[in-house]
């Protein structure tokens, strides 16, 4: 058999010791100055075997992802001699699937003037032709943020190995009121009906956030237009900003320039004050460059989010391979910089996603690329077993607190999928109408606080005496008019370690669980925990250093810690391969 059902009448004391943190925002070192590496076999466990990291050093936003001639590139903001943010180069690798990558010589690095004091954040372009071209920012010696262009040296490389920096940069300057401290990571570039080119840049004027738009003929005359794209009151600077189309009637991604009726946009942008990636759905006014958020979008860090963990400076592009849009983004750290130190690296990213509207038309589903899936092994699949007559479902009793182990998985480095069906809600708890903020109230009723449909998930990274554990879990409320979904990532028992961000992450996940179910998809990598709930329409990620719950002391598990049966109705696991990575 290749589950085992464990019962533990006091689990729930098993489970105690959860409390509330607060969530620690991205850390910024002005300092620009190498670290000595001081690597041991004490961190090499938490190193991922299928997330994109180089081989040391600090890592952060991913930039210009493109496709060139079947091949996939990326390139990233790396720190060539520490493990800590500085020296900021454009690092490159490429790959056939967006899983198994190859590294290349540094794409862009400081040369010139207008990059002098750094290569930052920016963007690929497809232009006529299929030339690519990339938009970056760069720091010039008054430590202003300008915009630069540069373009493949030679396009019969379909590596792309070698580019050059166009002569007429800087291509765009902080001048006529913009905040030189506040201007940065150009978009993709997507072409009007008239002709003309058109690219946002990340910026504020005091608390006013913004997305500055310029217009070229050529893509190397830049100008400003008259007013930005659009802008938003009391959010602070927008950092990564990402700006493309989504099919009304269809999950296919498309080009970024591609507008019409069955269209609508997204704007997204990185929050500066939280970090937090939040976007909006809204109408692209061509004639007037404007964006709206549609009615009930909200622009602000109370709205909707890509994800709910940790993700930050996400960037997406055109898949013309597969008509498909991906998304990538960057998984900054929980532990110190001293610890970075220590280990000799810094951040990851996240497995690529796919991403379209959802039919409701309100928000983006998203769903890791089909490729990962090539690393998976033989599957371990509960309902394959021979069952008694009549056994369709294992329930989860509510009559003892219950786990059930997955065995014959590596549990750190697995991809997991559970459904879950509520024979009734009848006994939901109410939902207070004050509880309007999911990661309180994730914080609040965590694993170890009993309610009635709920808490029912998982417990990954785990200790088998539960000492450590990492709970992603849903519980069911009744609302004024609907039941309310709260899927939360509970971080506060991953490990024995007290020096750490253990943050317990929420979203509230817009399903129907008494007619859909309740579905949730965990990667789980060594020190990352990467959780899609409802299909792909709530995402957290969890960054965690278990003390004691790594490699073959990791264990997998299934539980329900709520007063009501919850029925399984899948659940099938796969121990993932190592991707492979040339350095």
């Amino acid at each position: 058999m290749p589950f085992t059902v464990v019962w533990f009448v006091g689990l729930c004391s098993l489970f105690l010791g959860y409390g509330v943190h607060v969530e620690a925002s991205h850390r910024g070192f002005s300092h620009l100055q190498s670290q000595e590496q001081n690597t041991t076999a004490t961190y090499q466990p938490y190193r991922t075997g299928y997330h994109f990291q180089p081989a040391k050093n600090w890592i952060n936003d991913p930039n210009g992802p493109m496709i060139y001639k079947g091949i996939y590139h990326l390139f990233y903001q790396y720190n060539p001699y520490g493990a800590v943010w500085g020296n900021i180069v454009w690092a490159h690798a490429t790959s056939t699937d967006l899983v198994n990558w190859v590294h290349h010589e540094f794409a862009i690095k400081p040369s010139i003037e207008s990059d002098i004091n750094g290569c930052w954040s920016g963007s690929a372009t497809i232009l006529h032709g299929g030339k690519p071209a990339i938009l970056y920012t760069g720091i010039d010696p008054q430590n202003r943020q300008v915009q630069n262009l540069a373009f493949p040296k030679n396009l019969s490389d379909q590596f792309l190995r070698e580019w050059i920096k166009s002569p007429q940069n800087p291509v765009m300057t902080p001048i006529d009121g913009i905040n030189a401290s506040s201007f940065r990571d150009p978009t993709t570039a997507w072409k009007g009906p008239d002709g003309r080119w058109r690219v946002i840049i990340g910026s504020k004027i005091d608390r006013l956030g913004k997305a500055i738009l310029y217009r070229s003929k050529n893509f190397t005359h830049w100008v400003r237009a008259h007013h930005p794209l659009h802008s938003s009151n009391n959010t602070g600077m927008w950092e990564c900003p990402d700006f493309f189309p989504v099919s009304v009637n269809s999950t296919v991604g498309l080009d970024t320039s591609v507008n019409g009726p069955s269209v609508k946009h997204v704007l997204k942008v990185s929050l500066d004050d939280n970090k937090h990636d939040c976007y909006t759905i809204g109408a692209y006014d061509l004639k007037k460059d404007k964006y709206v958020p549609d009615n009930g979008s909200i622009d602000n860090s109370s709205g909707l989010r890509y994800d709910y963990g940790k993700f930050y400076a996400s960037k997406t592009f055109f898949d013309s391979s597969k008509n498909r849009r991906i998304l990538l983004g960057w998984i900054n750290e929980s532990d110190s910089e001293q610890d970075d130190i220590k280990k000799g690296w810094s951040g990851i990213h996240a497995i690529p996603r796919n991403i379209w509207l959802d039919k409701t038309g309100k928000q983006l589903v998203q769903w890791p690329i089909e490729e990962i899936e090539t690393l998976r092994g033989k599957p371990v699949d509960w309902f394959s077993t021979e069952k008694k007559a009549g056994s369709e479902f294992e329930v989860l009793a509510a009559d003892a607190s219950q786990i059930l182990e997955v065995l014959d998985i590596t549990a750190a480095q697995v991809d997991v999928e559970v459904l879950f069906d509520l024979p009734t809600l009848e006994k939901a708890e109410n939902l207070d109408p004050s509880w309007n903020d999911p990661l309180l109230l994730c914080s609040e009723k965590g694993a170890s606080v009993r309610g009635s449909l709920g808490p029912f998930g998982l417990l990954a990274l785990a200790t088998e005496g539960l000492e450590e554990q990492t709970a992603i879990f849903f519980r069911i409320f009744k609302g004024q008019d609907r039941y309310v979904v709260l899927m939360c990532s509970d971080q506060s028992r991953s490990s024995l370690r007290q020096d750490l961000d253990k943050t317990t992450y929420g979203a509230f996940l817009d399903v129907d669980p008494l007619h859909e179910g309740l579905s949730l998809r965990s990667l789980i990598d060594h020190s990352i925990v990467e959780s899609f709930g409802g299909n792909g329409k709530a995402c957290i990620i969890a960054r965690v250093y278990p003390k004691l719950a790594i490699n073959d002391n990791a264990h997998l598990y299934v539980f329900n810690n709520g007063t009501e049966n919850v029925r399984l109705s899948k659940l099938k696991a796969w121990s993932m391969k190592k991707a492979h990575i040339i350095y």
